[in-house]
């Protein structure tokens, strides 16, 4: 594995998922990070699932396994994430800003589990750990669960989940944004 191992497993080009624009399965070696980079009028939710990693922005904030961090760009900022000693797993999800023009913000829901308050009306993000040898019903929305075997997504109206991993389950305005309707 090279020092980051990036795996898209959803990225609607069409607006068909409301605010969701992309989810990538990433996987950090220990020490490595993404680089300094930008981003502009996108919320990032990082949920780590294996491992650290430390949020560097105008603070260095770690994050470790359990952790959802949400990060809102708005208006811009720059920042790096460098995995820790142990490297790190993450799922990044990322949906269009609700607020582009406002301020950079970051929080971080420690040990998170069920609903999450991401601070906006058209996402809500639900998750929970699946462990060995127990199931777990998960509400309606968008599944996407990271077993052993690798990362399934499908859209779902509630069910029971018997791998082991994490669950996360988002549920989604998915009205098409106005660039999208020229698309279809």
């Amino acid at each position: 594995m090279s020092d980051l191992d990036q795996r898209v497993v959803l990225a609607p080009d069409d607006g068909s998922l409301g605010p969701l624009l992309r989810i990538a399965d990433d996987r950090l070696a220990p020490g490595a990070g993404y680089g300094r980079h930008e981003h502009r009028a996108v919320d990032v939710v990082a949920v780590v699932l294996a491992g650290s990693v430390h949020h560097s922005w105008h603070v260095d904030l770690p994050l470790a396994a359990g952790d959802v961090g949400v990060l809102r760009a708005g208006a811009g900022l720059e920042h790096d994430e460098v995995a820790g000693e142990h490297g790190a797993r993450i799922l990044q999800c990322y949906l269009r800003s609700a607020a582009p023009s406002a301020a950079p913000a970051h929080r971080v829901h420690r040990s998170a589990a069920g609903w999450l308050d991401l601070g906006r009306t058209d996402a809500r993000l639900w998750l929970r750990r699946v462990r060995p040898g127990t199931s777990l019903t998960v509400p309606p929305g968008l599944l996407v669960l990271r077993g052993a075997d690798g990362v399934l997504v499908e859209q779902q109206a509630g069910r029971v989940v018997d791998e082991a991993g994490v669950a996360l389950v988002w549920q989604l305005d998915s009205k098409r944004p106005h660039w999208s309707k020229e698309w279809t």
